[in-house]
């Protein structure tokens, strides 16, 4: 038996059970983790409300870990009982001591990254690699605005754009979140709570505003993002924190200066095995040289796993948030 977070039924974070299971045998093609660390992310609670569906009830829940492996499956022959490994994608169940898992999914670690950074980084920063060098592919110069700068995710596109020689400015809510984005390398903070962001982004930049905003606040944040970005700027919404963006006028693209919006996803580009070896290579490569270090700000047993959504959903975390079988 293993110990295992699961849900019968939507809803807040007092449907989440910690529960004995017999943990899946790996089929052919499979692997089976023991997770040291698995990574904490809002797409979580998308599952557990039921904004995102699942495939049926009760359901696991998480797709981020980090560990070692404890039993393969037939026809793998790229991991071997023992390897250390990571992932960041795969059916919905790594907030267990075991999880079972494509091994297509799975990339072994480098020796200078432990399971715990590798639990907090791999989905956060897997989506900063394709959302800088991918989906809008930075050259240096550039001036971005990034929501929710101080979170797991913003703390990390904070010290990749300081790298890529990008100047981001990113939204808080409070001083010590715009101190700590700021540590991180963030060009310049808005603290959304007592300024206008967008007349703030126009003093910041003479005027000229933003090639491209990343948006994962989504329903409460969408008006301003357009207004902060210039002529033809990129608006790349990947998040619905405050609810989905709805009812969407696209002639307003127009009239706020012929802009481009997309809607990606982690999914939509480490779509094949090739794609997720290289962007996860990418991703190692910038922990290893230390230009991107990823602050593990909040340790949770699994047990807690609800505390822990409750945290993050109100904005009481900052950084990464891990959970320890």
């Amino acid at each position: 038996m293993a110990k295992r977070i699961q849900f019968a039924r939507t809803g807040g974070p007092e449907v989440l059970e910690y529960v004995d299971v017999t943990p899946a045998a790996p089929g052919p093609g499979e692997v089976r983790v023991r997770n040291e660390a698995v990574g904490l992310n809002f797409i979580d609670i998308y599952f557990r409300t039921g904004l995102y569906p699942v495939a049926s009830l009760p359901s696991g829940l998480g797709t981020e870990g980090a560990g070692v492996v404890d039993a393969v499956g037939e026809s793998v022959s790229s991991l071997a009982v023992g390897d250390r490994v990571a992932y960041a994608q795969g059916p919905l169940g790594a907030y267990a001591e075991l999880h079972t898992l494509s091994a297509e999914k799975v990339v072994r670690l480098p020796e200078g990254i432990d399971c715990e950074t590798a639990a907090a980084a791999m989905l956060k920063g897997l989506t900063v690699q394709y959302l800088l060098r991918q989906t809008y592919a930075l050259q240096g110069g550039e001036t971005i605005l990034w929501h929710a700068a101080a979170g797991g995710v913003g703390s990390i596109a904070c010290q990749w754009a300081k790298a890529l020689g990008v100047k981001l400015i990113g939204t808080v809510s409070s001083p010590e979140k715009a101190a700590l984005a700021e540590k991180n390398g963030a060009w310049a903070t808005i603290d959304y709570t007592q300024e206008d962001v967008a007349e703030r982004v126009r003093e910041l930049t003479n005027g000229a505003m933003c090639d491209v905003v990343y948006d994962s606040v989504g329903k409460d944040t969408w008006e301003t993002s357009l207004d902060c970005l210039k002529k033809r700027g990129l608006m790349v919404s990947f998040g619905n924190a405050s609810g989905p963006v709805e009812g969407v006028n696209l002639g307003i693209l127009n009239q706020k200066g012929s802009l481009y919006v997309t809607r990606p996803s982690l999914a939509g580009y480490a779509d094949t095995r090739e794609r997720f070896e290289a962007m996860a290579d990418d991703l190692f490569a910038m922990l290893e040289s230390g230009k991107v270090q990823v602050d593990i700000a909040q340790r949770y047993p699994l047990k807690d796993a609800a505390a822990a959504q409750e945290a993050l959903a109100n904005r009481r975390t900052t950084g990464s948030t891990i959970l320890i079988p």
